[in-house]
């Protein structure tokens, strides 16, 4: 049986991931998958001390990412991830290592790991990856309001849009990438903008994804 497209979802913490991820699974009829945050043991002790959790909590990552994504490429179900295991290596484990926040012993053992894990898993279809500034990102994690998301420093922000940008120029000899500017970008209450991207989207993954939309299908956003 032919396997649904997969589309995934990138970018910084706080760009508005999971948004888009509603949104399109709604327009589309298709399936979502969110990331493992709310259930994260890790999360808080990461952001208090983030050198001593920075291994534990990107193994927890890995674990339930892995699960995720072989769910996903073992059904022909269509579906959209938010956040790619991918991510996890190329911008998080790699950034923390560059800033000191995690030991070589501990990296070395970290992508021997993730190497082992994803060298038979299927690439996205798509990727999707929202772009913003550190003063956007700022912004969104303030109006969202994570107690454990309060402290992020710029600088942390700062190196996380650095190795997405070099990560999505890698990204696009394997797969298709869409790159939108989300700084001033709308997708809450902004419907001619909400519209654009998803009509963005929709063209990028061409004729199969009209042809597996249902007739009906609104805009509103479930609740998650």
């Amino acid at each position: 049986m032919r396997p649904g497209k997969f589309v995934a979802i990138a970018g910084n913490i706080g760009v508005g991931k999971t948004h888009l991820t509603t949104l399109l699974a709604n327009h589309l009829g298709w399936r979502a998958y969110y990331e493992p945050v709310i259930d994260n043991p890790y999360l808080d002790d990461f952001y208090e001390d983030m050198e001593r959790w920075s291994f534990h909590l990107q193994v927890f990552f890995l674990s339930k990412r892995f699960e995720i994504h072989r769910e996903m490429v073992s059904s022909d179900e269509p579906c959209i991830q938010d956040r790619t295991i991918y991510e996890d290596k190329e911008i998080f484990a790699c950034t923390l290592h560059r800033q000191g926040f995690m030991s070589d012993r501990d990296y070395r053992n970290y992508t021997a790991l993730f190497d082992a894990m994803t060298s038979f898993l299927r690439t996205p279809d798509l990727v999707v990856y929202l772009r913003a500034d550190v003063d956007t990102l700022k912004e969104r994690i303030r109006c969202r309001g994570r107690e454990c998301e309060r402290d992020i420093s710029s600088d942390y922000l700062h190196a996380l849009n650095n190795a997405y940008e070099d990560w999505c120029r890698r990204a696009e000899q394997m797969t298709k990438v869409l790159t939108l500017e989300t700084d001033a970008l709308d997708l809450v209450q902004d419907d001619a903008a909400i519209g654009e991207v998803l009509g963005q989207v929709v063209g990028r993954l061409g004729a199969e994804a009209e042809a597996e939309r249902p007739l009906e299908v609104g805009l509103e956003l479930a609740s998650i």
